[in-house]
């Protein structure tokens, strides 16, 4: 088995005296959809945040690529290749659709502010550069047409799109979707479904996600762990979650 690509190792986050993780473990390999569920509050987007050094974890290890990440900082974590989505949707709406992917583009651009007043060569080629590669991500996702427009205009499924195509511009490892499909009906969300799979076969990405939709779930994760109030309830394949009393009990409704 290859090493993992992240792992967490007994990670706590407290505020205040509430634990909203406690002693988390996961390990994710590399070409994996790995999901995490639970019910509202488990402690699924604190995870996200940790890793992502949003905040800092009080206790554990967090490994990428068996680097120790524990008390990485945000701009620090997307150069090592962490991507991630959010639950809420945060574009800049009031910018262009192709201007939103441009600035993930522009973070590897190798140009100095000086070039950027002068407008040098190296400056005019580097904006070249980052706009053509802003298209290939935006004609990706299918929206390759509405680069012009604003960001804030787009239909909700599209905007979901344009925030994952932004991610994928920073040229991710590991990309992390929180509710990817939140807001979407049954279509909409089997749309989604095959958009993910097809994204993960081109650029060989590992995900995690975060989802409620079980057909989702079900759908695309190689497997996943059950959260319930910060503590792991169950791993497995999605159908061993799905058959586990516990998680049943938890999260999935009661007794069938």
């Amino acid at each position: 088995m290859s090493e993992a690509i992240l792992e967490m190792q007994n990670v706590e986050k407290r505020f205040g005296g509430v634990r909203a993780i406690d002693q988390f473990s996961l390990k994710v390999e590399p070409g994996m959809i790995y999901g995490l569920i639970g019910p509202n509050g488990a402690g699924k987007t604190t995870i996200f945040n940790t890793i992502t050094g949003i905040y800092q974890a009080d206790g554990g290890r967090i490994l990428f690529q068996g680097k120790n990440i524990t008390k990485i900082e945000p701009h620090e974590a997307a150069h090592l290749g962490i991507a991630r989505t959010f639950q809420n949707i945060r574009l800049f709406g009031n910018l262009s659709v192709k201007t939103n992917v441009m600035i993930s583009c522009n973070m590897h651009s190798k140009y100095h502010l000086g070039d950027a007043l002068l407008r040098t060569p190296r400056y005019r080629k580097a904006t070249k550069e980052t706009e053509d590669c802003a298209m290939e991500f935006l004609d990706i996702v299918g929206l390759a047409d509405k680069g012009e427009e604003r960001a804030s205009s787009l239909p909700y499924g599209h905007q979901r799109k344009l925030e994952i195509a932004r991610a994928m511009a920073t040229d991710p490892k590991l990309l992390l979707l929180d509710e990817p499909a939140a807001g979407m009906n049954a279509d909409e969300s089997l749309e989604l479904v095959e958009f993910i799979r097809k994204l993960k076969q081109r650029f060989d990405i590992t995900i995690l996600m975060i989802e409620h939709h079980m057909d989702v779930v079900t759908n695309l994760c190689d497997a996943c762990t059950v959260l319930n109030f910060g503590k792991t309830l169950a791993t497995g394949t999605v159908e061993e979650i799905k058959k586990n009393p516990e998680v049943i009990a938890a999260y999935l409704g009661g007794d069938e």
